[in-house]
């Protein structure tokens, strides 16, 4: 397999087969923070804005590692709850709401950090493209691409270095165009796709951002 040498190598590599959607008005969003570097490549090509989709997961009462839904930030935030799990507890989304309040603070001092506060870019009617540095279980992706259907985007493009064809398989319906330059198997881990695949700092995700 050829790895990528970094997530900006990703991300290069990445923008080709995006631009050649020929995407109208397209918006990129980023996964923080990961997702930051293989994203500005794209948006670069695109000559797109590029801004950042922040997602947290909702927990249950008493087991906040299973997650009763996910909030998404935005213009408009859009809270996506897995009605499964609240008809096994008996619960509805009304009981969440303290919750999601407490999520959409974190939310909003994280955009503060990397953003200065600045508004997210509206959506409604753009043509938008997610990307993260790689994708394994889906379950934040999913969420995201959700949620931003709910905000009356013109089309949904997911667009990702590596992932395992069995999440794709998931994906694929939830979005208009789907992008993955490699399906590793068998598939241990995002961070096999790269050569380097250290943390990405609070730090570049600002200078990408800003610069």
């Amino acid at each position: 397999m050829d790895r990528f040498a970094d997530r900006t190598d990703a991300g290069t590599r990445l923008a080709g087969p995006v631009a050649r959607l020929g995407l109208a008005d397209p918006v990129v969003l980023a996964l923080p923070r990961g997702g930051v570097p293989v994203a500005a490549p794209v948006a670069d090509r695109l000559g797109a804005p590029l801004d950042l989709v922040m997602v947290r997961k909702i927990g249950t009462p008493g087991n906040p590692e299973l997650a009763a839904g996910a909030v998404v930030d935005g213009a408009a935030p859009q809270t996506v709850f897995n009605d499964d799990i609240l008809r096994s507890l008996g619960l509805s989304a009304e009981d969440f709401a303290e919750a999601v309040a407490r999520e959409l603070k974190v939310i909003e001092e994280r955009r503060a950090t990397y953003l200065a506060g600045r508004e997210p870019v509206a959506l409604a009617g753009r043509n938008v493209i997610v990307v993260d540095d790689g994708i394994a279980t889906g379950a934040t992706v999913k969420a995201t691409l959700k949620a931003l259907r709910g905000q009356g985007v013109a089309s949904l493009t997911l667009a990702v270095p590596a992932a395992p064809k069995d999440t794709l398989a998931v994906l694929t319906p939830m979005v208009d165009h789907l992008i993955c330059l490699q399906t590793p198997e068998p598939f241990y881990a995002v961070g096999q796709a790269y050569a380097r695949f250290g943390q990405t700092s609070d730090a570049e995700v600002v200078a990408l951002l800003t610069g």
